[in-house]
């Protein structure tokens, strides 16, 4: 199908792929339900039905196989897209409605991962794989009020540490596939009625293939990533816990067309220190966390950024209040202090090292007001004063509305900033009198439910930012960009059990990204996912999609011979139960061997099996 322009196919093909959605249990006639407690639509946890913001969940059930990489998990839910400058490891930029990854924030157990040190404050998924991820949530549309200067486009709210049962439980799992991959996982949780200990360790090391067209090496992939919490009950109203992070990995890439000898090495280290306390009729949380990134390019050529390094400080407080029985209130504080230094390599081999650094303190509030029983509002403020730009206030105003019985109308409008990165004011290329973005968005949707598994919904979206900021090759240097910045669309989504055993689910999202009328670079107009999840018997379960991305522009500076464009991958995988603690998998991705890129210049996995083995006790 080229360019997907019939939106009624798509409605009827759709079903939110929230990986996957209707994901079937996996005994027989048990089926995954939507309606779920979410924790990041809002400042205090509301159930995903009573949320004006368009939220989706990713849980540990839907990822069969964990060496599945995260990017491959988001690209296929509505409104999200990537491009990667080749396979695992490759940095890559992942994509809210057509929004880089620059406007999103994201959060691993509390804490922000953001790299401070890059040319945009932003995470890189292009290493993360699922080992040891309990849940995923994505909060589309502006979320600024809510979580700052990089939740323009949404937030990523990772978590690790979601408790399964009470009691012990330990997970081993093994990959093993195309290209040499080779992986493995040990998460260990426990919990008693009075607290719980986490810990996930995994590491992946995958030859690769190579990223450039013309090269016939291989940019292999390295990587280990541990996450550990722990959360005790002093009391019956005060509670004390503390998570981890840590994350290291090498990963090869091509410097240029010509000269294939780059890697990267990245070191990633955070904590987070809280305590939570009840008082009556306010429920209070204070937290302390520490973020420091290291990165390095040991074989940069000069003049170019060999090492880069920085860190992150925040103290942060939560209050909330129920008011009454339809009516909650809860208010924080922040401050946040962040600072880089990069080396550059210079003739002679020498380094010249540039330093940076700022602090933003905000003040924040959101009222949930249900005045009806089929009426839920959210009213949000923040306040943020920053070092270098001064006061800017970020709102948003959310509304869930049950307009008739299994009919909800959501909308939401929301405003938002985003301040100069430290690399966009400091660096080599950088420019100190730059000004901050600012950002309007909208959005309104309709979801009809038939039953706990079965919906159809459609949400159309807007943001425009003013302001923006980008290189710009005439001065070689980052300016303020001329004209506006806009992305609008549709996302249609929906999911219909043909039986207890067989689910069919997908999603369309039509995506309209321009910046001053020209169109966004890598953003797909059209994306398409449609699949069935089936339960053969009490053993086997299997999945199938099909994802067709159609209308996508290329980066100026992307080579002639590049293969942008429209593609089709077809995917598979079968889950084999050995018995109730152990299970086989095999996943093939791209099972055509579709000759495709996300970037122009770089490659992408052809076909590839992985097998794996889980197991449970």
């Amino acid at each position: 199908m080229h360019a997907l322009t019939s939106l009624r196919f798509s409605l009827l093909a759709s079903a939110a792929f929230t990986l996957p959605l209707a994901a079937l249990a996996q005994d027989a006639g048990e089926i995954y339900t939507l309606d779920e407690i979410v924790v990041s639509g809002s400042l205090t946890p509301v159930a995903k039905s009573e949320t004006g913001a368009t939220v989706e969940t990713v849980d540990a059930e839907a990822i069969a196989d964990a060496a599945v990489p995260a990017l491959t998990l988001l690209d296929r839910l509505p409104g999200l897209s990537y491009s990667s400058n080749g396979g695992i490891g490759a940095s890559s930029s992942l994509r809210i409605r057509g929004l880089p990854s620059a406007y999103v924030a994201t959060r691993i157990n509390g804490i922000d991962v953001t790299d401070m040190t890059g040319n945009k404050i932003a995470y890189d998924f292009g290493g993360l794989t699922g080992f040891g991820i309990s849940s995923i949530e994505v909060v589309k549309g502006s979320q600024s009020a809510l979580y700052g200067s990089e939740a323009v486009a949404g937030l990523i709210d990772i978590r690790t540490d979601d408790a399964v049962a009470p009691g012990y439980n330990t997970t081993v799992e093994l990959t093993a596939g195309s290209d040499n991959t080779y992986a493995a996982g040990l998460s260990t949780k426990m919990e008693s009625d009075s607290g719980m200990l986490y810990f996930n360790l995994s590491h992946m090391k995958t030859d690769g293939f190579t990223n450039r067209p013309g090269n016939d090496e291989k940019d292999g992939f390295e990587g280990t990533n541990l996450t550990f919490g722990l959360e005790q009950d002093l009391s019956d109203v005060v509670t004390v816990g503390l998570t981890g992070l840590y994350m290291t990995s090498e990963s090869d890439f091509d410097r240029s067309a010509t000269d294939p000898s780059g890697y990267t090495t990245n070191d990633s280290k955070g904590l987070r220190a809280y305590t939570r306390f009840d008082t009556g009729m306010v429920q209070h949380e204070i937290g302390v966390s520490l973020f420091d990134i290291d990165r390095s390019d040991p074989l940069a050529p000069v003049y170019y950024t060999r090492d880069f390094s920085g860190k992150r400080r925040s103290v942060d407080y939560l209050g909330s209040a129920e008011l009454s029985a339809a009516s909650t209130l809860s208010f924080g504080l922040e401050y946040t202090e962040e600072d880089f230094t990069l080396n550059d390599l210079q003739a002679g081999g020498m380094l010249t090292e540039t330093k940076g650094g700022d602090d933003t303190f905000s003040a924040k509030a959101e009222w949930l007001f249900a005045p009806m029983d089929t009426l839920d509002l959210s009213v949000a403020l923040r306040y943020d004063d920053h070092s270098d730009f001064g006061d800017h206030i970020s709102g948003r105003l959310a509304a869930a509305w049950e307009v008739a019985p299994d009919w909800t109308l959501r909308a939401v409008l929301g405003t938002g900033f985003r301040a100069p990165s430290l690399y966009e004011r400091y660096s080599s290329y950088g420019k100190e009198d730059l000004k901050e973005e600012t950002s309007q968005s909208a959005e309104v949707g309709l979801e009809r439910r038939f039953s706990d598994t079965n919906f159809l919904k459609g949400t159309l979206f807007y943001t425009e930012i003013e302001d923006r900021i980008d290189y710009d090759f005439a001065t070689y240097s980052y300016n303020q960009v001329n004209g506006t910045t806009t992305s609008k669309g549709i996302e249609l989504s929906g999911q219909y059990a043909i039986s207890d055993r067989i689910s069919l689910f997908g999603n369309y999202t039509y995506t309209d990204a321009k910046t001053a009328g020209a169109r966004a670079e890598r953003v797909p107009r059209h994306d398409l996912v449609i699949g069935v999840d089936a339960l053969l018997n009490d053993r086997i379960s299997t999945q199938f999609t099909v994802q067709h991305v159609a209308d996508v522009v290329p980066s100026a500076y992307a080579p002639a011979d590049h293969k942008v464009g429209d593609y089709t991958l077809v995917n598979s995988g079968v889950t084999y139960k050995l018995n109730d603690a152990t299970a086989l998998s095999l996943r093939i991705e791209n099972l055509t061997d579709e000759d495709y890129e996300t970037a122009g210049g770089y490659n992408t996995p052809g076909r590839s099996a992985y097998l794996g083995l889980k197991a449970s006790f």
